[in-house]
């Protein structure tokens, strides 16, 4: 009965964490445009980062509860599994059009980062707060090449629909709350969880609570592939991934000494060996095919069967 609990937990701790993150991005959109700020502005930072909360809600929550090794697991776990089981799928839907900037600029800065993370956490077994103040300052960095990027590319201006300051307080407010009270739903749960089936954290952050804060991504690449906008897939993932690096380990680490236990060391190397996967299928053709969603979906398999 405890175990089915656990599961009831983690599975209402999934919801919230994704209708919250939903929401809040709505209200915090409709606030950004009633200050008055640039549409491009806002989808570079507000929505960009919004699919990233599950995983920011979680990696904190599990920190501040000392269960550290289900935050590098979740992080680490989830950007294996956004390149490989999400990235394989949407490939297989239909071929995904990569631009020349993500292939030159974002996916090295992605491995680089990933390089990063496994530097600063294999040194001295944590993330320290000034470790989390270098993450930071890439992730200032990377921001900034964000909004140059996009100032040369002269994006349009978009209107969007006005909403009520009630409204907005409203779903911002909702949004928080929801949440923070899935985050320790889904850590509360996986946990648990663990525990019952006496299993490691690591295993659990790694596997279930990184495809359940991972949701938000693969609904939004799935859909996009499916109404043939499928060449936003990749450059969405490649920027959850960076962001999940720098933007939510570096403001764990701000809070609290992230714990970066001997076992991540593997992980992260292969969270690295997969983005250079990425970057081998694509670079030449500035495409990823079917035939390379094939062989993600085949390495994600074998990290499975290796975790087990």
């Amino acid at each position: 009965m405890n175990f089915v609990l656990q599961i009831v937990f983690l599975a209402l701790g999934f919801f919230l964490l994704v209708k919250g993150a939903d929401w809040f991005v709505d209200g915090a959109s409709g606030l950004a445009r009633k200050l008055g700020i640039p549409q491009l502005v806002i989808g570079l930072t507000i929505v960009a980062m919004g699919t990233s909360l599950p995983e920011a809600a979680v990696s904190i929550s599990a920190a501040l509860r000392g269960n550290a090794e289900i935050t590098i697991g979740n992080i680490v776990g989830s950007n294996i599994l956004n390149i490989l089981i999400i990235l394989g799928v949407t490939a297989l839907i239909a071929t995904l059009k990569v631009a020349d900037s993500t292939v030159r600029y974002e996916i090295p800065f992605m491995i680089v980062a990933t390089f990063v993370l496994l530097w600063l956490g294999y040194t001295g077994g944590q993330v320290t707060w000034l470790e989390g103040v270098i993450l930071w300052v890439l992730f200032l960095l990377y921001l900034r090449y964000l909004y140059m990027m996009a100032k040369k590319g002269k994006e349009e201006e978009r209107e969007a629909e006005q909403l009520s300051t009630a409204k907005i307080i409203g779903l911002i407010l909702a949004g928080v709350v929801m949440i923070a009270a899935g985050s320790n739903f889904a850590v509360e749960g996986a946990s648990n969880l663990a525990k019952a089936l006496g299993i490691s954290q690591r295993f659990i952050g790694l596997t279930i609570v990184a495809f359940g804060t991972s949701l938000p991504e693969l609904v939004t690449s799935v859909s996009a592939a499916r109404k043939h906008n499928a060449d936003i897939a990749i450059g969405n993932i490649v920027g959850s991934n960076i962001f999940n690096i720098l933007f939510i380990v570096g403001t764990t680490a701000l809070i609290t000494p992230v714990t970066f236990a001997s076992g991540f060391v593997v992980d992260t190397l292969i969270a690295a060996a997969v983005g250079i996967l990425l970057f081998v299928c694509v670079a030449r053709t500035k495409e990823l095919r079917k035939k390379a969603g094939i062989v993600m979906l085949l390495a994600y398999i074998l990290y499975f069967l290796y975790l087990l």
